[in-house]
């Protein structure tokens, strides 16, 4: 498979106004983001309470982008119909939080989403290869999940390698997707270890020219 293709970036809004959620999303399509990521944690999976279904519903309205929807979330066997159904285009689980991984991604590309496992930085690579033939999207976290705005955990590099290896060793098309820390000074590091989509939240959220001014600095640090 060819990663020649620049990354896909998908502004995360978890670094957002939550007051002006709209707004954020509709100012990260205007500056030529390629999703939306949406991280959906339930204060037990994670220690912090975000977004239900119908954040992702309204936010549905409010974009053409595609919802990449991120469930931090305890039994997300549980809720993946009632994400399915408000609009999500993936919907990526965790492998330390789905008792089986296997059903819960068969339910979800069931209802006609595509389907993406995950998992945190301290969990073996190991976790998720066994199911990485039946997966659209594979996440590493390079930050402890949970908060936004925390600095990328070095050793990701080599994870994010080996996941690359692993899909590659499928001939999977799936995406390869990196969330945490992610800035323009490292962009380029995540890309060359094999990332198909960067996730940025406080990156683009925080940046004082926003959203266009900060996702033009990633495309210039990925070219």
């Amino acid at each position: 498979m060819s990663h020649d293709a620049s990354p896909k970036l998908a502004p995360s809004i978890l670094s957002a106004d939550f007051a002006h959620l709209a707004d954020a999303v509709q100012a990260a399509e205007r500056a030529g983001a390629d999703w939306i990521h949406v991280d959906v944690m339930d204060g037990h999976f994670v220690p912090n309470l975000t977004f239900g279904p119908k954040m992702v519903a309204d936010l549905k309205k409010a974009t053409r982008l595609p919802l990449d929807v991120h469930l931090m979330i305890e039994r997300p066997d549980l809720w993946v119909d009632r994400y399915a159904q408000a609009g999500a285009s993936y919907l990526t689980v965790h492998v330390e939080a789905t008792p089986d991984p296997a059903a819960t991604l068969a339910a979800i590309r069931k209802l006609g989403v595509r389907c993406g496992l995950t998992l945190n930085p301290e969990t073996p690579v190991e976790a998720v290869t066994p199911h990485l033939g039946s997966v659209d999207l594979a996440l590493v976290m390079s930050v402890h999940p949970g908060f936004g705005g925390q600095a990328f955990i070095e050793g990701s590099l080599e994870r994010i390698r080996a996941l690359r290896r692993a899909l590659d060793e499928r001939r999977s098309g799936a995406e390869l997707e990196v969330d945490g820390g992610i800035k323009p000074s490292n962009a380029k590091a995540v890309a060359d270890a094999g990332a198909t989509v960067l996730v940025a939240g406080s990156a683009v959220y925080e940046d004082p020219g926003g959203p266009s001014a900060a996702l033009e600095k990633l495309r210039k640090a990925l070219r």
